[in-house]
């Protein structure tokens, strides 16, 4: 499969065989919206293809149902179906709008939320990304740009508005950038899929049971945050105790490497953090 590095709003981009993101958001400022979804509830709703073609548009310029259904070449009324879906996520929002030429107001719709979301699949390595994309102009997001992008935030920072040249010329500038940062991100994933590959024999030789490798690899999946025992006792369908005893024989083992790898004694900045795991 051919990579694909520039992803526009709407559209989804490979990045390679196991490793995609969908970008989604209005040009403008989106409305004000109810909740931001999920995960699971995102991908549920833009695995339909005629959704998908419905946002492209919309987060172009609203449109009327009538609009979308000549344009995709779908029934209105299915295209109104789809758009319950869409304003029920609060992916989009509609108003009544006056018709021009005198008849009765009509519901127009417009994209509701800006977000991206990030699948990473391979031997080892499954990574959910959901992310909220940052809203405010140019200077509210200037301290979160590289500096590589001084020049862009100059260009446009104090600008209401951009005539079309300029743009291209500022868009050409953020998708540089941008394929930049993806393929930094990529390396960065590709390292953490490599260091799961080197603990995997060491998880399997050291653990007595399935449930304890399942624990091992669901610390290391989120390595700076507590694991939730509940959580993961409830996922397993074992008893909370025995995840506690599982917990307590992995730290157990944790101090013994943590002892072997870095002494006795460990010297370290004043305020570092201690490993979570460290305490009980």
């Amino acid at each position: 499969m051919k990579n694909q590095k520039k992803i526009p709003n709407g559209k989804i981009g490979i990045i390679n065989e196991n490793n995609w993101v969908f970008r989604i958001g209005p040009t403008t400022q989106p409305w004000v919206g109810k909740h931001m979804v999920d995960f699971d509830e995102a991908l549920s709703i833009l695995e339909n293809s005629i959704r998908r073609q419905i946002l492209m548009l919309l987060v172009k310029e609203p449109h009327y149902p009538l609009q979308l259904s000549e344009l995709i070449n779908v029934s209105q009324q299915a295209v109104v179906k789809h758009l319950k879906v869409l304003e029920k996520a609060d992916f989009v929002n509609s108003k009544m709008v006056a018709s021009e030429k005198g008849g009765p107001p009509k519901k127009m719709y417009k994209v509701e939320q800006s977000f991206s979301i990030r699948l990473d699949l391979g031997p080892d390595l499954f990574r959910t990304e959901h992310r909220k994309i940052p809203s405010g102009g140019v200077m509210k997001l200037s301290n979160k740009l590289p500096e590589s992008l001084d020049n862009v935030v100059r260009k446009v920072g104090t600008k209401r508005k951009l005539d079309l040249v300029e743009a291209i010329d500022v868009l050409g500038e953020l998708d540089g950038v941008l394929e930049i940062i993806d393929e930094q991100r990529d390396a960065i994933i590709a390292m953490h899929q490599q260091v799961k590959k080197k603990v995997s024999s060491s998880v399997s030789e050291h653990s007595d049971s399935y449930e304890e490798r399942q624990m091992a690899h669901a610390i290391m999946n989120q390595p700076r945050r507590p694991l939730d025992l509940d959580l993961f006792s409830h996922g397993m369908r074992i008893q909370s105790m025995d995840a506690e005893e599982m917990m307590d024989s992995l730290r157990e083992r944790l101090l013994r490497d943590f002892a072997a790898s870095k002494g006795d004694f460990i010297a370290a900045n004043k305020g570092t953090p201690l490993p979570w795991w460290l305490a009980r």
